[in-house]
Parts: structure tokens; C-alpha cells; sequence
């Protein structure tokens, strides 16, 4: 298998986790590049569901090695979390099979108590955070001000963190706010840094002798293409480049090294949190939400929902170079009369082909609708695209038409089973 990137094509949850799953039996190191534990993956097989937030999906392949780059801030205790979790459900992390960058930047007590306070201050314009701290824990990494994995292992460390938890305390204290425990909290990180040195190493040697042995890599987006802080509805977006060439600065992979990106979207369009959506429709989410779909793998909390854009997804095979498209959910449309596609915008009289820079003229923005017919059948026992309703194959024909993209997967469900190949 040739050297793929896997990005979300609309505002993250379009079903990275279980394309990039599949995907691993084909390659053998599986890499995460950025974001942090704000992003969470969902992955059901043989009806067990693992949800991972910073570890590559890859984990649950056991032959399979998995790296988290340098481009990733890290949480080090909710990291541990997440391997006692998947040890608790069968799935054993080890050093060896693990390799996380001595140079990905740490997130902190403090930047988590940051976050939610920054989040609180902006009452009706808050941007929808996760307040896992990941916005600040970036901030410091541009300021220069942040601390770096391997400097969890300095021997000053744990004086270095109580300074900063006390300077972010009298901040707390001055709004109001109750205080970290800065004692309990050193005294984690201190533990957490010995369970973890195994796993700390420099994944860019290591990446670049698996190029030189020509060893296959898959490289896992966090979130999607409009979280992305350059290309996407700023300033409602996530504080990393969540699109492709995020993979490149994020793992130390250089860019004439990647062979394909594959952009995965949904049948239709989610996001969580604040900022525009053209698309939204209430009614249809009511209907997702009554069905137990679109709730937040992180958060729990109810995904917004609406039509496929395809003005946005135009955008995202551009930015991203998306050479095929990864289509998950199509069963969610199964039992409708009727499937509206917006093809453009409508924006003080003038029709867009792509979506506009200001969020304020995205969120005036009036989309342009095609309406295709529902094949109204259930069509998760389907196992191969030739045999779906002809109007479910009509929907994809007219996707790859609009965007100039064949799709080459398509998910009638969640189960590895449930993901048909072209």
C-alpha cells in the first residue's frame, strides 16, 4: 500500500476512525500528526466499540505500529487513561508497538483551566471548545513559551509545572475562579512521566529508516478540513491544520513522500459547537438523534445536522488534493422520500462556487439545492456497491460527478464489515 493520508472533509466526525481502521490491513505503521485528545475516534468491531481521543486507530491491529508525531499536544495523564481503558477491553499497549515524538508539546493543568475560562468570557460569541486545553496548549507552542515531551523527563520538571500552576492560579483567583491542585497535579505528571519514557523517542528517525525500507504509512487526521485554523470557519475552528499538510509538518514526513490523500465525508453534513452551517436542518437532525446517531465521541454532546455541501466539499479537495473520497453513513439516508444536495451559495446576489473567507458571510450565506429521490430501504446488510438500490448508487454517481472525485469506499454502518470497496 502506497503512503495515504486520511482527512475529514467537512467539520470532523465524517467516520475517520473506522476508513483509517480498515485501511490499516493494508499498511503497517498507522501515524497521528495533530490535534489532541479534543478529537475522538470511534471504532466498532466484532461488536466491541473502542473510542480513542490521541492514540491512532491502528492500536487495535496487533502486528501494527502506531506513532503519534510532534505536530500532537499531549495530554500525559489522559493519555494513560486512554491505555488503561483499551487494556481494561482486551487491547494491550506496548513500548514497542507505541513510538510517541520527544518533541510533541504538552498540555497542562493550566492550559485546560485557561481554556474553559477564555471559553466562559465570551458568553454568546464562544467558539464551542472541548476545554481539554487545547487551543492554549498551542498558543504556547507559537509564544515559545510551551514545554516539549522530553522535557516531562528533565529533573526540574516538576518545580518548572508548579511554577506555571501557581502563576495560573492567581490568574483563577482574580477571576473567581477555583483554583488547580497544583500539589495532586505535579505529582500526576510526575507519575505519569515514568509510565510513559518507554514509549518517548525520536519518530523522525524511526519514520525515515521505515521510508528508506520502503515500510507503508497511513497518516490519521484529527478532526476535519473547516476546523482546520487556516482553511477552515475561522475563528470556529480548532487551533492545528487538521487538512493534509498538517500530515507532513506534524510527523516530520516530507511532502514528495505522501502517494494519495483520501478525504472521508458523511452521506450528509454534522458539526459540534459553534459557527456557521449553511446546511443545518433541525428537522433532519431531530430525526439523527432519535435514531441514537450524531452524538460527539469526545463530548456526548448532539452533533448538528444537515445536507451534503458540496460547496465545501469542493473547497476541501482543493486544499487538501484529495485524490478519492471515503463516503460513511450512507444507511443514515435510508429512509428518505427525498435527499436535498446544495451544489452552490446565494450571497447578496451572487452565486458561489466556494464558500466565502468571513464566517459572518458563510453564516448569510443561502445554499442552492438539488433534489435527488431516496431509495427507501434499508441497505446495511449490503456487502458490495453493486448491490445497492439503484438510487443509493445514483446518489454516489452524482457526488463523484459534482465534486470530479470517484468514491471509493462507502459505510452502510459502523462494523469493519460494513464498509464496501470499489
Amino acid at each position: 500500500m502506497s503512503n495515504t493520508v486520511i482527512v475529514g472533509a467537512q467539520w470532523g466526525d465524517e467516520g475517520k476512525g473506522k476508513i483509517v481502521d480498515y485501511l490499516t490491513d493494508q499498511t503497517e505503521i498507522v501515524v497521528r500528526a495533530q490535534g489532541g485528545n479534543n478529537a475522538g475516534h470511534t471504532v466498532i468491531s466484532e461488536g466491541v466499540t473502542y473510542i480513542l481521543h490521541l492514540i491512532p486507530s491502528g492500536i487495535l491491529w496487533p502486528s501494527k505500529t502506531c506513532v503519534i508525531g510532534n505536530g500532537v499536544v499531549i495530554d500525559p495523564v489522559s493519555l494513560l487513561e486512554e491505555i488503561d481503558t483499551l487494556a481494561e477491553q482486551g487491547i494491550t499497549v506496548e513500548a514497542s508497538r507505541l513510538l510517541i515524538s520527544n518533541r510533541a508539546h504538552l498540555v497542562l493543568p493550566s492550559h485546560r483551566a485557561i481554556d474553559a475560562l477564555k471559553e466562559a468570557r465570551r458568553g454568546d460569541q464562544k467558539i464551542g471548545t472541548t476545554n481539554r486545553g487545547i487551543g492554549p496548549a498551542y498558543s504556547d507552542k507559537i509564544d515559545r513559551s510551551g514545554m516539549r515531551l522530553h522535557e516531562l523527563f528533565d529533573e526540574n520538571f516538576s518545580a518548572r509545572l508548579k511554577e506555571n500552576l501557581e502563576q495560573c492560579n492567581l490568574l483563577l483567583s482574580e477571576a473567581g475562579i477555583e483554583n488547580i491542585d497544583v500539589e495532586g497535579s505535579v505529582t500526576a505528571y510526575a507519575k505519569a512521566a515514568e509510565r510513559l519514557r518507554p514509549f518517548v523517542c525520536d519518530t523522525i528517525g524511526f519514520l525515515h529508516q521505515a521510508l528508506a525500507d520502503n515500510r507503508s504509512m497511513l497518516f490519521e487526521g484529527a478532526q476535519g478540513t473547516y476546523l482546520d485554523v487556516d482553511f477552515g470557519t475561522y475563528p470556529y475552528v480548532t487551533s492545528s491544520n487538521t487538512t493534509s499538510g498538517g500530515a507532513c509538518t506534524g510527523s516530520g514526513v516530507p511532502p514528495q513522500r505522501i502517494d494519495k490523500v483520501v478525504g472521508v465525508i458523511k452521506a450528509y453534513t454534522t458539526r459540534v459547537g459553534e459557527g456557521p452551517f449553511p446546511t443545518e436542518d433541525d428537522g433532519f437532525g431531530d430525526v439523527m438523534h432519535g435514531m441514537g446517531r450524531e452524538f460527539g465521541a469526545t463530548t456526548g454532546r448532539e452533533r448538528r445536522c444537515g445536507w451534503l455541501d458540496l460547496v465545501l466539499l469542493r473547497y476541501a479537495t482543493y486544499v487538501n488534493g484529495i485524490d478519492e473520497l471515503a463516503m460513511t453513513n450512507l444507511d443514515g439516508l435510508d429512509g428518505l422520500d427525498e435527499i436535498p444536495v446544495c451544489t452552490h451559495y446565494e450571497l447578496d446576489g451572487e452565486k458561489l462556487d466556494l464558500p466565502p473567507a468571513s464566517a459572518a458571510d458563510l453564516e448569510r450565506a443561502t445554499p442552492i439545492y438539488d433534489t435527488l429521490p431516496g431509495w427507501k430501504s434499508p441497505i446495511d446488510e449490503v456487502r458490495k456497491l453493486a448491490d445497492l438500490p439503484e438510487k443509493a448508487r445514483d446518489y454516489l454517481a452524482y457526488v463523484t460527478k459534482m465534486t470530479g472525485v470517484p468514491i471509493t469506499s462507502v459505510g452502510v454502518g459502523p462494523d469493519r464489515t460494513q464498509t464496501l470497496v470499489d
